[in-house]
């Protein structure tokens, strides 16, 4: 009976506060060490699920049916509109948070320690958030969806580049394979669909659901959330608060800030429908979801190394930073001090300018294909902004390890550059690509059509 009379006893005796360890370090407990980023990704996730399940009743997964339940949702059923509309900016909040929380764990050294798989849950975390959205994108069935799912089927494909030039594309079909794989077909239509649909209703939320619960675990069986060496000594109840009620009310209150804040915004925005979809008449310029439109923009100049084997490189290299730095000193310190953090700057500095050179270049002057007609296409898949910039980057990285003999500073080094790399290309991507995929420097500027 005791126990049940203070904090820790409540939480030992609650499967829900369970989660978290009896205390939490004080340290954790700062705004701005964490932001609240990983909980605010699980209540948006939450949002997504009661949302889902409401717009699921009313809607039908079929070429012939979809836009118009869909319009019924918005136009007819009660509160339909605002329930898309969270669902929609829901699900675009989870990509910029889990995007904000990956550069929160790694700036922060989180990984380092015994908290390498909890790092690669995380990475197989942001892949499923990004595969989620993509695979809700398809099921309104109008012309924006249509089109930026046939784009990323395409993407799918970009192997076809290397292995038509080898000449055995009839034989050996990769990237043939994903896309059937991905729309059951060669053009988006019902198996597409029919496809994307249970993904995006069953097996991705389930492997989000199980993935997240397991990651919040390794957190308490890790030892809680990171927290710099000099505090590695507290123990027992030294520097640390009661997780009830300090942390669940805080959690509570950041639960009630994010319900709100994604219901005043589904006020004020309707999420995006536009005409039934048409196969016949394609979207000029057609884009890919905007998160995949930095992979679009490298498709741009080689759909080989666009398309597979930089976002391939990029993800090995994100599985591998735990495993190649385990300079554990650094642990819990934003940026690794005042040394990382003249590195951190000194990378995003070069990224932006050697990613910007290139543009200007191939934008003003254009790129091989225009230089040497004649050139052979496996010159412009290997010597390309794409590849140049990943193996300058490197290079970059290489130098910095052995400089200053860290693997650390040179995880920082090649960390902030593609980073920097990718939120340039998305938004070479999002503002500048017109009809065609040409570079306008504004809408108006667009012909007209």
């Amino acid at each position: 009976m005791e126990s049940t009379k203070n904090p820790s006893g409540i939480i030992n005796r609650n499967f829900f506060l369970h989660i978290h360890s009896n205390r939490v370090h004080v340290h954790s407990m700062k705004p701005t060490y964490t932001f609240g980023l990983g909980i605010i990704l699980g209540f948006l996730f939450l949002i997504m699920l009661f949302t889902g399940v409401i717009l699921m009743i009313y809607y039908t997964p079929s070429v012939e049916t979809a836009y118009q339940s869909v319009k019924d949702i918005v136009n007819i059923v009660p509160g339909g509109r605002i329930i898309r509309n969270m669902h929609r900016w829901a699900s675009q909040g989870m990509i910029i948070v889990v995007f904000l929380h990956l550069l929160r764990v790694f700036y922060t050294g989180s990984y380092l320690g015994n908290r390498s798989l909890n790092w690669v849950i995380g990475v197989v975390l942001l892949i499923i958030v990004l595969l989620s959205n993509f695979s809700g994108y398809l099921l309104p069935w109008d012309q924006l969806a249509y089109w930026a799912v046939t784009i990323g089927s395409n993407i799918a494909a970009s192997a076809r580049e290397l292995t038509d030039l080898l000449g055995i594309t009839n034989l050996f079909d990769p990237g043939g394979f994903l896309k059937k794989l991905l729309i059951g077909g060669e053009t988006v239509g019902q198996p597409a669909l029919s496809r994307f649909f249970t993904l995006h209703v069953i097996f991705l939320p389930l492997s989000m659901l199980i993935l997240m619960g397991i990651h919040f675990w390794r957190i308490r069986k890790d030892g809680g959330l990171s927290r710099p060496v000099r505090y590695a000594g507290d123990k027992g109840s030294t520097n640390k608060w009661y997780a009830w009620p300090v942390l669940m009310w805080t959690e509570l209150g950041l639960l009630l800030l994010v319900v709100v804040v994604v219901l005043f915004i589904a006020i004020l925005a309707d999420a995006p429908l536009l005409e039934q979809a048409n196969p016949s008449f394609p979207e000029n310029p057609a884009k890919s979801p905007w998160y995949f439109l930095g992979i679009q923009e490298l498709v741009s100049y080689s759909a080989f190394a666009g398309g597979l084997l930089i976002p391939v490189l990029y993800l090995v290299f994100l599985f591998s930073i735990p495993y190649r730095d385990r300079e554990d000193r650094y642990v819990g310190e934003w940026f690794s001090g005042k040394s990382g953090l003249k590195v951190v700057l000194g990378a995003a500095v070069f990224a932006f300018l050697l990613v910007v050179l290139q543009l200007f270049v191939m934008i003003r002057f254009g790129w091989l294909r225009d230089w040497f007609p004649g050139i052979s296409q496996w010159f412009v898949m290997l010597i390309n902004p794409a590849t140049l910039t990943g193996g300058l980057f490197i290079l970059m990285a290489e130098i910095i390890r052995r400089k200053r003999q860290s693997t650390r500073m040179a995880a920082l080094a090649l960390f902030t550059s593609t980073f920097v790399a990718l939120i340039i290309f998305t938004a070479i991507g999002i503002w500048f690509r017109g009809p065609n995929w040409d570079f306008f420097w504004s809408v108006n500027q667009w012909p007209a059509i």
